[in-house]
């Protein structure tokens, strides 16, 4: 096959982009043995905590936008293709059983479908109309807050999901790994995390992956935080769906009220496993019933209902 006589327009796009550039302290890896190999991908990761944390006031923004879907009953939707989309389909099935969070109010949408979990999918992640199709399916609207991720900057799908989404009047947040290059993305906020050339060059499940794993981590943890589903640091609205959170709850129930095993127990099945309602039955010496209604009138939130009562 002859070679092409023109340089393909992707190709000046692709080769601009900072996640696709040689990073000029890993030259020699393929010279290192395996301990040097992993002080060299440990230093690289060493900086991206640093490098999110100064993306804070842009992440700030995003969570703002979640909680207010939250409230309005709207979704936090994460939309992305390869490790990307993977990682937003992972926050999503984690927010249940760590938040109480109920199917569908965060979700995961990856290039591909579900099947790119299992391999790669060809061509999904360069079919910006899927990605657009994609927010149609869930039909996206003004109560929700739609997460676009992509390492790059230029994802088609990310970018299609991305602009369906602001025409259906939602939320939404462009998180990016190369600022300043690629295809843009109109978004209503724009967080940029500079995590420059991988030690395997272009390959972005490492430092990209991980500063987008934090970066979720935090829009969903913080929102979930601020709609009342922690009491002090305790997720008090977890669903114990394991031998592991059955035990979490009763060790929730002991740490927050002093009481024995046994009795936590029994106060959670008194609660039918709600560790929020035993709280408030023990608290204020209430029946699951009232405690019900003390949260509800406290918004969900343990610490009002509790003051709110005096205590």
């Amino acid at each position: 096959m002859s070679a092409p006589d023109e340089v393909p327009e992707i190709f000046s796009e692709v080769s601009a982009l900072l996640t696709e550039r040689r990073n000029p302290g890993t030259m020699g890896l393929d010279t290192l043995d395996s301990v040097q190999i992993l002080h060299a991908i440990n230093r690289e990761d060493c900086e991206v905590p640093r490098l999110v944390g100064e993306a804070i006031p842009r992440i700030t923004e995003a969570v703002e936008f979640a909680v207010k879907s939250f409230r309005a009953g709207g979704r936090l939707i994460h939309v992305g293709a390869g490790t990307s989309g993977r990682l937003g389909v992972l926050d999503a099935v984690e927010c249940q059983p760590t938040f109480g969070a109920p199917p569908g109010m965060v979700v995961g949408v990856v290039a591909g479908g579900l099947a790119a979990f299992e391999g790669p999918v060809e061509g999904a992640e360069d079919r910006t109309e899927d990605g657009s199709a994609s927010m149609d399916a869930l039909h996206v609207g003004p109560n929700d807050t739609v997460v676009g991720v992509a390492a790059s900057r230029r994802t088609p799908f990310v970018l299609g999901a991305l602009a369906r989404a602001r025409e259906l009047g939602a939320r939404t947040v462009y998180l990016n790994m190369s600022p300043g290059s690629g295809r843009e993305a109109a978004s209503d906020v724009e967080i940029s995390i500079p995590v420059g050339p991988e030690v395997l060059t272009g390959s972005t499940r490492m430092k990209a992956g991980t500063a987008q794993k934090l970066v979720l981590n935090m829009i969903s943890t913080a929102a979930m935080v601020r709609i009342g589903k922690a009491y002090e640091n305790l997720m008090v609205d977890l669903k114990a769906t394991s031998m592991k959170l059955v035990e979490r709850s009763r060790r929730i129930v002991m740490i927050v009220t002093g009481v024995e095993y046994g009795q936590a127990a029994e106060l959670l099945e008194r609660a039918r496993g709600r560790v929020k309602i035993a709280l408030v039955m023990q608290k204020l010496s209430v029946t699951p019933e009232e405690a019900e209604v003390r949260l509800a009138t406290a918004g969900g939130f343990v610490r009002r209902a509790l003051e709110g009562a005096g205590k």
